[in-house]
């Protein structure tokens, strides 16, 4: 087997001393001369050597980071690298916020990709002196994932055809505590006051708000919203005395 020769290092230069020098030159000199060059060359061993000088470090040009505007304004334009990197930079937000409302991963990554093609092409509506673009485009997905959570919740196309059938329900079955619990909600519904009932179907069964009570049926805000307490209350506590009974 070849063995490696090491390489020899190079030791630091070692420089003679004043009589080493003397007699290798040839030369003598008097004691007192040599004796003082000797001090002179002993002062000058102990002087440290200078610290090396440190590396230069490389230098890179500036890179700048485009701002989310520039990024929202090559994304309108059709810009290929400014699209991908603003996708890149909010699709976690977007995507969060969206499964956060939804509450499910296939539709919050549809609701993602449809607020970025929202995003596009709603770009020059884009007003920087009402907001942020983040703020914006949240507001994009928002509104998406709320009208997404609607459609997964269907709706009756007449309310009232809810109403009747809750109230036939009511009428055709006798409260009693061997009465199957849907039924004696049916019941206790149908026995609350006509306002009170329209008000808590819509709301409970077919998920309208108090604000879109109000305009559906042009009575005050304040008043839907106490009629839907009312007749929570009055349910609960019609369920819990047949319960006790």
């Amino acid at each position: 087997m070849l063995g490696v020769r090491p390489i020899p290092q190079r030791s630091p230069a070692v420089f003679p001393s004043v009589s080493t020098l003397c007699d290798l030159v040839g030369v003598r000199l008097p004691p007192p001369e040599l004796a003082r060059l000797g001090r002179i060359d002993a002062l000058l061993r102990s002087v440290p050597a200078p610290p090396a000088a440190p590396p230069r470090r490389a230098s890179y040009p500036h890179v700048v980071t485009p701002s989310d505007e520039a990024l929202l304004a090559g994304l309108g334009t059709g810009e290929r690298e400014a699209a991908a990197a603003f996708v890149r930079r909010f699709q976690g937000r977007v995507y969060g916020l969206a499964l956060t409302i939804v509450r499910d991963r296939g539709i919050a990554e549809d609701v993602a990709q449809e607020t970025f093609v929202r995003a596009w092409r709603n770009a020059e509506a884009y007003d920087a002196r009402r907001g942020r673009v983040v703020t914006w485009l949240l507001a994009i997905a928002r509104n998406l994932a709320i009208d997404a959570t609607r459609r997964r919740t269907p709706r009756p196309a007449d309310p009232e055809a809810v109403v009747s059938q809750l109230e036939l329900a009511g009428r055709q079955v006798e409260p009693s505590p061997e009465t199957a619990p849907d039924e004696r909600l049916r019941a206790a519904i149908s026995a609350l006051p006509a306002e009170q009932r329209r008000a808590l179907v819509l709301a409970a069964y077919l998920g309208r708000t108090a604000q879109e009570i109000s305009d559906l049926d042009g009575v005050p805000l304040g008043t839907v919203k106490w009629r839907i307490r009312t007749a929570m209350l009055k349910l609960r506590g019609q369920l819990e005395e047949r319960h006790a009974s």
